[in-house]
């Protein structure tokens, strides 16, 4: 199958680290081109010494580049702010784009999930990178039976919180407390970042509560281990800190959430670390090294789509 060029929007740390990964191979993808604001940026100087392609004039820049009309999806690691005005241009060219802020403008994806991307879809979201460690483990269970609530508390390092993380912190929380309801299965989601200063740097932690009917907790012990190694497919530091834990709650002693009420029923706790690859950044940025490696696979997905489209 021939591959399809593709583009980063974004030379920092998501960017990059992207852009590593891409570079280390892919079956369908081909990066074409990197794309920066700064000319100094640390980002374009790795891509021009791979010999990739690069343009410090941001949207503008990319579509004046040579390679331009060849390039069928873009990759945009930069602002949800930056994300609208980046998609406009970019569907008017006719480009597929794989959304890496919490801009939302298309369906969310995160790949063992299952969703499906039809052909009329030319723009997915990658919700957040405490969307894509947390949302498999909540649909887990929500396949063996309905998830009343979820939440979940994302924990990552300051230090692999770069200045698009910390100006999307809002977009953060209200997209994947979203994300959590319509990838994930949950009727209510809510969902907590906090980035935490600690020395030496903490590797990312995640802890994923739900809330659903009585039932055989085998069951949903053995759905989250299977959904922990399917992750681990394209995530290999993803893994359960310890066991599963569960708490029952009766009528005559009903667990209460504020904001949500009274409950009673099974509660399923889930911890998490997600260490990274250390492609480019250290291995405890697992938060970056998560979001990049789904948002490869949805590239993935997308040019394979496209591609075979275009064979039929």
């Amino acid at each position: 199958m021939p591959k399809m060029k593709c583009a980063i929007i974004g030379s920092g740390n998501i960017g990059t680290d992207l852009m590593i990964k891409m570079l280390k191979g892919s079956d369908v993808l081909e990066l074409a081109a990197v794309v920066g604001i700064d000319p100094a940026s640390e980002g374009l100087a790795m891509a021009r010494e791979r010999g990739v392609t690069t343009t410090h004039e941001g949207m503008d820049g990319l579509r004046k580049l040579p390679v331009y009309p060849e390039i069928g999806i873009v990759f945009d690691a930069t602002s949800a702010y930056a994300h609208k005005e980046h998609d406009a241009a970019l569907q008017q060219d006719g480009k597929l784009v794989v959304d890496l802020t919490p801009a939302a403008l298309g369906p969310f994806f995160v790949p063992p999930v299952g969703n499906v991307l039809d052909s009329s879809v030319r723009n997915v979201n990658m919700v957040t990178c405490g969307g894509q460690a947390t949302i498999p483990i909540v649909a887990a269970v929500a396949r063996v039976t309905p998830v009343h609530y979820a939440e979940i508390v994302a924990s990552v390092s300051s230090r692999s919180a770069g200045p698009g993380t910390r100006a999307n912190i809002d977009e953060f929380t209200r997209t994947t407390a979203k994300a959590i309801e319509i990838v994930g299965g949950a009727g209510r989601g809510r969902a907590i970042i906090i980035l935490n200063p600690a020395e030496p740097p903490m590797i990312m932690r995640d802890t994923i509560f739900t809330l659903t009917d009585q039932v055989d907790e085998d069951l949903i012990r053995q759905s989250v281990l299977d959904m922990v190694e399917t992750v681990q497919s394209y995530v290999p530091g993803y893994r359960l800190k310890q066991e599963v834990q569960f708490e029952r709650f009766g009528s005559n002693r009903p667990l209460k959430i504020p904001g949500y009420g009274e409950f009673d029923g099974l509660k399923t706790s889930v911890f998490l670390e997600v260490e990274g690859a250390g492609d480019y950044l250290p291995k405890y940025s697992g938060n970056l090294d998560i979001m990049t490696a789904a948002a490869k696979a949805a590239g993935e997905r997308l040019a394979m789509q496209n591609l075979e489209e275009v064979a039929a």
